[in-house]
């Protein structure tokens, strides 16, 4: 697609530096980045500095001057206004139809590259640093602001949506680890400004009104309790990790930047790996619950069986299938025989082969749960490389997952453990065909433990970070290496990042998105209906600000009596289901079979899995209540499915309004998986006037196709 390029006509005049293919035009004292969507001014006389920021051919400003980018050298402050002289200023671009800036400047042995990114037909703004040691001595960077502004909406009539988009905070605001995109809303103006941050995990730090009307977005500051630091040699470079901002005006609710411009940046350009897989599952199974750690080849075969009568794609197999070196047996509760990573073989006799052999003989795709960064004190590796390993406050082998378990040590990706993993995870695909890795545990922080000197590592010898803050971002950045390394090995390889790795209960952020699949986020084991309103509750909360098919929730089990209500719930995400399916008798078996095939013909039909969107009218799913969710395709308008949830209501029925067709096209509305008509209507019915849906049970869903006729 062609950008388009406005320009006043001063700048035709007076113009020093323009290319056709350029988003940005250099003038004396400033920068000006246009795609014809969005403008931002950079003054360059001075250091650099926003004081601009527009929809394209608008005049109403977003931003007064500011600090542009903050951070500290050696415990001193820096800022976009600090005596940079400019070096350079070169064309960028990425191969998702990015193309921005980069603005070299240069103090006092501190080289940065300042790099802004636009896209095509967007109001956003993606911005990053690269940093480089350009003097004589070695420097740590520390409290950094990748965006810095001050905005020109006071926080007195405005009220910051935060928590992926679906809480709402006023006044000052200091985000977490569960903030990767919030949202500045302007009551009075209409308008406001979404702030997304790519940092990983437990180091984004996301805030509004700390001083003034500033947003930050970054890494975590040096008083916080996991704070970022990254130490740089002479010559070394580091880039940091990305943040965007979005412009929208014209709405009362701030959340529809989300649902729509944030929602086709994350589709279209961000590099999320679930949406630019080929391959996607619509229905895994899991062995977990009930079996826990206690399976085996005759166990997995006879749960195989019956799971590839119910349509299952892909069967992993849980904890339980792996013992260490010395190991006697693997018949132990959780927590045991970890880091060597060798099949038990008197639970799987002659190792994973067969019985891996045996599902894809069935149609399915064989997985297995691993963690990524734990060892017993009884394994090889840890034996043979205690080095691997965290070092607490104490300089002790360190366990990160749970306080006070001497029998259970987390590995430090900041040294060569990294390559011992990635060569086991591997062994494991070429040897047995493994397609799915539920990769688990903590790493850096945990999901479980509210104590902050319980995170990281202490080492000052491990060769990959220098002290215990800097373990934070070279861990995250070694896993995220680690996922892109197994992924260019083994490109089939489905990542299940859990949220126990990702380092807080229930945490998924864009990092996370852009090296892994799948973040496990949750083990519900309610019963009906509470089970099913907690997996669409969750689903709600995190999407659309993250891609709904990267969200992985366990734990229905699939013999339950009312288990169709829970597939259902489950469809607006990445399906994954558990229990035990020889208990299930065969009729039910042949019914949620005919879901498995609906499912996998729908996702060939529209793909949609990379979308997902709010439901006009429809709100928070909650006892009493109607919730909704649509997964049309965006892109090509051509359908996609719809589903709605009745959750005790005391109503029969309600209006479904759709978005996203094509006014002028027919379209069919059919019930899955039935494939029975409701209606056919015109894109622009459906959208104006919808259609009614009626349920008399008071727990139930139903899942609609809406296809283009014509």
């Amino acid at each position: 697609m062609e950008i388009k390029y406005f320009v006043p006509a001063l700048f035709l005049l007076s113009q020093l530096q323009l290319r056709s293919q350029d988003v940005y035009v250099i003038e004396k004292d400033r920068i000006v980045l246009d795609n014809g969507y969005v403008r931002r001014e950079i003054l360059t006389s001075k250091g650099i500095s926003s004081n601009g920021l527009f929809f394209a051919g608008r005049k109403e400003n977003f931003i007064s001057s500011s600090r542009e980018f903050s951070f500290t050298v050696n415990g001193r402050n820096v800022d976009g206004s600090d005596g940079w002289k400019m070096i350079s200023t070169e064309r960028i671009s990425d191969e998702r139809n990015g193309r921005g800036v980069c603005m070299v400047l240069q103090r006092e042995g501190v080289r940065i590259s300042v790099n802004y990114m636009l896209y095509p037909d967007l109001p956003l703004v993606r911005k990053w640093i690269l940093f480089r040691n350009t003097g004589t001595e070695d420097f740590r960077i520390e409290d950094l602001n990748i965006e810095d502004i001050e905005a020109r909406i006071g926080y007195v009539h405005s009220v910051i949506l935060n928590n992926y988009g679906r809480m709402k905070n006023i006044g000052v605001f200091e985000g977490t680890w569960d903030d990767p995109l919030i949202v500045l809303h302007d009551f009075g103006g209409r308008r406001g400004i979404a702030v997304g941050n790519e940092s990983p995990g437990v180091l984004k730090r996301t805030s509004y009104h700390t001083k003034g009307n500033n947003i930050e977005a970054g890494l975590t500051h040096s008083y916080q309790g996991v704070a970022f630091r990254k130490w740089l040699k002479p010559g070394q470079e580091w880039e940091s990790p990305k943040v965007f901002i979005c412009l929208y005006s014209g709405t009362d609710n701030g959340f529809d930047v989300i649902n729509n411009d944030v929602n086709k940046f994350i589709t279209r350009h961000m590099g999320v790996k679930i949406i630019a897989s080929p391959q996607k599952p619509v229905f895994v199974y899991n062995t977990w619950n009930p079996f826990r750690t206690f399976v085996s080849d005759s166990l997995v075969r006879d749960v195989a069986k019956a799971a590839s009568e119910c349509g299952i794609q892909e069967f992993i197999i849980d904890d339980g299938w792996q013992i260490n070196d010395s190991g006697m047996t693997s018949e132990k509760s959780w927590g045991n025989n970890y880091g060597d990573w060798n099949v038990d073989e008197k639970k799987f006799p002659g190792g994973l082969k067969p019985t891996f052999d045996y599902i894809k003989s069935l149609g399915m795709k064989p997985g297995l749960w691993i963690s990524i960064g734990s060892a017993t004190p009884d394994a090889g590796v840890y034996k043979a490389h205690p080095e691997w390993f965290v070092k607490d406050q104490n300089g002790d082998p360190g366990n990160l997952h749970e306080r006070g378990n001497p029998n259970f040590i987390t590995s430090c990706l900041g040294t060569d453990w990294i390559d011992y993993i990635k060569a086991k995870v591997l062994r494991l695909v070429r040897e047995y065909g493994l397609t799915y890795a539920k990769l688990d545990f903590s790493i850096i922080t945990s999901a479980y433990v509210n104590d902050d000197s319980i995170s990281g590592c202490y080492a000052t010898d491990h060769p990959y970070h220098r002290d215990h803050r800097e373990s934070y971002i070279v861990i995250y950045e070694r896993l995220f290496r680690l996922f892109d390394e197994l992924h260019e090995a083994a490109p089939e390889l489905f990542i299940d990042c859990t949220f126990e790795t990702a380092g807080k209960l229930q945490l998924m952020d864009y990092a996370i998105a852009q090296h892994a699949e799948g973040d496990w986020l949750s083990n519900i084991e309610e019963p009906y209906p509470s089970g099913a309103l907690r997996v669409r509750h969750l689903a709600w909360w995190r999407s659309p600000a993250l891609p709904a098919s990267s969200l992985v929730i366990g734990n229905l089990m699939m013999n339950e009596n009312e288990f169709e209500f829970d597939l259902k719930s489950l469809i607006g995400t990445l399906p994954i289901v558990l229990g035990d399916p020889r208990k299930i008798p065969a009729d039910q078996r042949a019914r949620i079979k005919q879901w498995s095939v609906w499912m996998q013909d729908m996702q060939k039909k529209y793909d949609y899995m990379s979308f997902r969107k709010d439901l006009p009218g429809f709100g928070e799913p909650a006892e009493g209540m109607w919730d909704g969710w649509m997964r049309l395709n965006t892109e090509n308008k051509s359908g996609g499915i719809v589903g709605i949830f009745r959750q005790g209501a005391a109503e029969q029925m309600r209006t479904v309004v759709l978005s996203d067709l094509d006014p002028a096209k027919l379209y069919s509305v059919k019930e899955g998986p039935s494939g029975k008509e409701l209606l056919k209507a015109t894109g622009k019915i459906l959208m104006e006037k919808g259609f009614l849906v009626t349920m008399e049970n008071k727990y139930d869903g139903k899942i609609f196709e809406v296809r283009i006729v014509q």
